[in-house]
């Protein structure tokens, strides 16, 4: 559990944005830390919410920048304890999160540790957990991996899911794309028909 003398060991930045979060979210981070250092599986919270997600982001992102930071040297049990910490931070948000800003930090992350087994985890997680506008959004991503797994994600989605994206006007370019994705990779009939149908439509 990161008591405030240990918090305080990673500098100014990390105790600040410690300080801000809320009791619930901290209480969030020292359960999965408690958990991980026993080797019990962690639980989703039900209390969880969108603010906690946000701010369990942005304690990530201290730690990451702690860690990256090269001007300030910390001894080798500092630095492990600060890694450790946020390699539980990013698994309570893998577990948890629905926000496509919080999904692409996490494939960032993941791909700048070359941690591939990580990134399929948050392939399945987007396959089973984000809404489709979600995942819309990721495919619009200007990171190449976010947009393709988002990409491969819509290519998955039922026809009867795209169908309804079709009615947004921020979504549906997006959605069609899918759609010709499921045709041409998979033969889809039902994305086919849909397609043609829009088409006639548009004539």
């Amino acid at each position: 559990m990161p008591s405030p003398f240990v918090i305080d060991d990673f500098g100014a930045r990390i105790a600040t944005v410690w300080s801000e979060l809320r009791p619930a979210t901290r209480g969030l981070v020292e359960r999965a830390l408690q958990a991980a250092a026993s080797g019990a599986p962690g639980a989703r919270n039900l209390h969880y919410d969108a603010r906690a997600d946000l701010e369990l982001s942005r304690f990530l992102a201290a730690l990451d920048e702690r860690a990256a930071d090269k001007s300030e040297t910390l001894d080798a049990a500092t630095v492990a304890r600060l890694k450790s910490i946020a390699d539980t931070c990013a698994s309570v948000l893998q577990d948890q999160t629905e926000s496509a800003e919080v999904f692409a930090q996490l494939v960032r992350r993941a791909e700048s540790q070359k941690d591939y087994k990580r990134i399929d985890v948050l392939a399945d997680a987007l396959t089973s957990r984000f809404p489709p506008s979600e995942i819309c959004e990721l495919a619009r991503s200007e990171d190449v991996i976010v947009r393709e797994l988002a990409n491969e994600a819509l290519a998955r989605c039922p026809v009867s899911v795209l169908s309804v994206l079709l009615n947004d006007p921020v979504d549906a370019e997006t959605a069609r794309a899918a759609l010709r994705r499921q045709v041409v990779e998979y033969g889809s009939e039902d994305a086919r028909q849909l397609l043609l149908a829009l088409e006639q439509e548009e004539f």
